[in-house]
């Protein structure tokens, strides 16, 4: 039997440096990390994945690698790793790990080889080119504002190399069989050391071809390099998993699940992007209309969705009058909350004000959406951000842990932490911490603890076949879930403003429905339509079963 433990867990998100300081020295670490572990124990995480901790000059939060098979020194060592590991492993926490293998930092050894010596094996690690080839222009630059062309000269090798992100972040040539050698071997490496499975970063632009002037090698479908990654991951841990960054439209997701042998899992972009559509119109057509338009997953496939990841909350796939929508409801100031003429680099909390029940209502909906949940660190505190802080780094300030110093992250001056903790407004750390949430029968921290314990309960949402319901009322969102003749409904109410939903339920006739999150009554479906009284945000979930005699 497959072993498909992804289907009913809960990810959740972290960057070591910020999270726990073990140390003192300001900057999180495995120590401190491993500190934590009850912490998510008792939230009820069942994975964590790990944002890049590997040696890296650290110009673009760890994602600019410099040694694939090490941690940075500044986080802990591979023993410290080990031990995390290990410690997770006994609380039946399983790791993911970032995959970045799209570039490498041009610090790290293959690129400084390649560039002293073009007859070094590691010259064709690259793309390379005596003139400046044309820009790529399917997508243009990775950051717009910060980055001006795909193609960079590089006087010490006397030619151009490529590169789809920062310019010191230098394209792996994916043609090459001995880049894709050694990508095995760093998957293997990480394997070996207890993880679970990859977030591969920047999917899509791992695959794509580029004309270049050593490209020895071409293939029709470059989905084959992801074949092979899958084959190696298959053999070598059979339950390990895959899980894609593909921000694509819908005909080309299928492409990465292809008949279940490519990625088990891809996070939901799409549903993401109209999610927060949906959000701004107080209206549930957005929300419905994504998710029929997702393709059908294989059985062993999954989608991962999110409310916010680490990065900007990306609305690219979205008409520009679309996205000012938005903009307006979320992010107002465009100068100081918009980045990339693409994205909100602001945390979700300060988007919606701190609304407690607004936040309850969305991450009740992204626990019974279809797929796996994923967290965000500090999601489950409604923790704000620091507008003042650069590019994307506004929503990765430190956890915030007690109302003491730094928040709990640190006992270093404030002047050398990583990053500054939120200190002021609404959701300033004396105020928002785990020490002081968890003693608040209300707060969004108990609430989240209840409502994790309630989805992995529900096997159903994450494993059972779905379907919307018509709700009979634009700002109500319901869908249906049934697995091995269990059936679980959960309806969402996008407006603030209390109504009545309408759902036709033919197939749980003369069945009863079990509030899962109210102390209320059962309800018995005694119609083939049922009326549902919903307060503004409101959220319900039922359990169908069997009338009582």
């Amino acid at each position: 039997m497959l072993d498909l433990w992804y289907k009913n867990a809960v990810i959740y998100c972290l960057d070591i440096e910020t999270y726990m300081d073990g140390n003192g020295d300001g900057i999180g670490d495995f120590v401190g990390l491993t500190q934590r572990l009850d912490y998510l124990t008792g939230l009820g995480i069942t994975c964590v994945w790990l944002m890049p901790f590997y040696p890296s000059p650290n110009k673009d939060n760890g994602y600019d690698v410099m040694d694939y098979y090490s941690v940075d020194p500044r986080l802990g060592s591979l023993g410290d790793f080990v031990e995390f590991s290990r410690r997770a492993e006994e609380r039946g926490i399983r790791i993911i790990v970032d995959l970045v293998v799209n570039h490498t930092s041009d610090q790290h050894p293959w690129f400084q080889e390649a560039v002293r010596d073009r007859e070094s094996k590691y010259w064709d690690y690259y793309l390379w080119s005596e003139q400046k080839p044309e820009d790529i222009q399917e997508g243009g630059v990775m950051f717009p504002g910060l980055q001006d062309t795909t193609w960079t000269y590089y006087e010490k090798a006397g030619a151009y190399y490529a590169h789809r992100f920062y310019d010191h972040q230098a394209d792996l040539n994916i043609t090459n069989p001995e880049v894709r050698a050694e990508i095995q071997r760093i998957m293997g490496f990480w394997l070996a050391l207890g993880v679970s499975g990859f977030r591969i970063d920047a999917a899509p632009h791992l695959i794509e071809l580029r004309q270049a002037d050593n490209l020895f090698e071409r293939v029709e479908d470059p989905y084959i390099y992801i074949d092979e990654m899958r084959d190696f991951l298959s053999w070598r841990r059979g339950d390990a998993i895959l899980l894609a960054e593909a921000n694509e439209t819908p005909d080309e997701l299928s492409k990465y699940f292809d008949h279940g042998d490519r990625m088990q899992m891809l996070f939901n972009f799409w549903g993401n992007q109209y999610f927060f559509l949906a959000l701004a119109r107080q209206e549930a057509a957005p929300l419905v209309q994504a998710f029929q338009d997702l393709p059908p997953v294989p059985s062993i496939g999954q989608w991962a969705n999110f409310v916010r990841n680490h990065d900007e909350l990306t609305l690219d796939k979205l008409s520009d009058d679309e996205q000012d929508e938005i903009a307006a409801a979320f992010a107002p100031d465009r100068d100081t909350m918009w980045i990339f003429d693409r994205g909100i680099r602001r945390r979700f909390a300060p988007m919606v004000n701190g609304d407690l029940q607004l936040l309850k209502m969305t991450y009740s909906l992204l626990l019974s959406l279809p797929g796996t949940p994923v967290l965000n660190y500090g999601e489950e505190l409604g923790i704000g951000d620091d507008l003042s802080l650069e590019e994307r780094k506004p929503a990765r300030t430190p956890m915030q842990w007690s109302p003491g110093k730094n928040g709990g992250f640190s006992t270093a001056a404030p002047e050398d932490l990583i990053l500054p903790v939120v200190s002021e407004g609404q959701f300033n750390y004396k105020e928002v911490n785990v020490a002081c949430l968890r003693r608040e029968p209300g707060s969004l921290l108990t609430w989240m603890e209840q409502a994790i314990r309630l989805r992995k309960e529900c096997p159903e949402l994450g494993w059972g076949q779905w379907q919307i319901l018509d709700t009979k009322h634009p700002s109500v969102f319901a869908h249906r879930c049934q697995w091995q003749g269990n059936v679980v409904i959960a309806i969402h109410n996008f407006s603030p403003d209390p109504c009545t939903a309408t759902l036709t339920l033919k197939d749980d006739l003369d069945h009863c429905l079990v509030d899962l999150f109210k102390n209320q009554p059962e309800e018995t479906v005694s119609a083939p339509t049922h009326e549902f009284q919903l307060e503004g945000y409101d959220y319900r979930w039922f359990r169908v079963t069997n009338s009582v005699i």
